[in-house]
């Protein structure tokens, strides 16, 4: 493709590397992209307040698209932009699917403020006996029927000793509408987000302002949820460790996130 005019990112397995670090030279090739004039945005599943420790690495504060697209997120100002959310009736539906489909699940939801932490609102919300993916201290443990009671950026699904990419399938195999099905990891986590939004949706509402177009867009990514915007941008950029699907949607299969993949293909234009 011709010059980028933006760089849509995924963070995790994309553009940190598996001890959750960004390398001197993926940071020199992003900065080395800015500083001819690119736009840098980080898209990823991660919820605005898991955003600071990667803004922290890069050295700057680019705009954030979080929660699989359902959040517009400004770290530099410490603002949500925007934000896309699950009403109360379509969780009830959705969650009843979920435990239907997906026998001995648990549930959890991910809630959004004004900031990426909120007080005023308990952020990441579990059912009782939910076993998180990985670690997460700043849980709230309720009762299902609060955990339905206010609208949601996302329903997380989760059964330990599962696939992921089963998961997906067999709730697929029942939701008909009403949300979409995604997933960042394969151990026995999937999220459903409103209908039509995905990573690419984020992207699109802030490079259109910008006169920015899909054309003009390179993306990085390494697992489903990461699809929609690979397929959509002008350039879409699978890792070295990517989900077979992800590499079977992208125009180009880079190195992996350990061995500077992002940086490889930014390079070729700006360093």
């Amino acid at each position: 493709m011709t010059l980028p005019a933006l760089i849509a990112c995924d963070v995790d397995g994309t553009l940190v590397d598996n001890a959750d670090t960004i390398t001197p030279r993926t940071r020199e090739a992003v900065h080395a992209a800015i500083a001819a004039g690119a736009q840098f945005v980080l898209a990823t599943g991660r919820p605005p307040r898991w955003v600071k420790p990667v803004v922290d690495a890069l050295g700057f504060a680019p705009m954030a698209v979080c929660a699989n697209g359902a959040v517009i997120y400004d770290p530099a100002t410490d603002r949500v932009v925007s934000a896309r959310t699950l009403s109360v009736d379509l969780l009830g539906e959705l969650a009843e699917i979920a435990t239907r489909a997906i026998p001995g699940a648990g549930l959890a939801v991910e809630r959004i403020g004004s900031r990426a932490h909120d007080t005023a609102t308990p952020q990441f919300i579990s059912s009782p006996g939910y076993e998180h993916a990985w670690l997460n201290p700043d849980n709230t443990e309720v009762s299902i029927e609060d955990l339905l009671s206010a609208p949601a950026v996302k329903l997380l699904i989760r059964k330990a000793g599962a696939r992921s990419e089963d998961m997906a399938a067999e709730l697929a195999s029942h939701l008909r509408s009403g949300g979409d099905i995604t997933y960042s990891t394969n151990n026995g986590l999937i999220e459903i987000v409103p209908p039509g939004i995905s990573k690419a949706t984020g992207i699109d509402e802030l490079a259109r302002p910008l006169g920015i177009t899909d054309d003009d867009v390179v993306a990085f990514g390494d697992m489903p949820n990461d699809v929609p915007m690979l397929l959509r941008a002008g350039h879409g950029v699978a890792m070295g460790n990517a989900h077979p699907e992800v590499m079977a949607a992208a125009n180009e299969v880079t190195a992996p996130n350990t061995d500077d993949g992002v940086a490889r293909v930014l390079e070729r234009w700006w360093l």
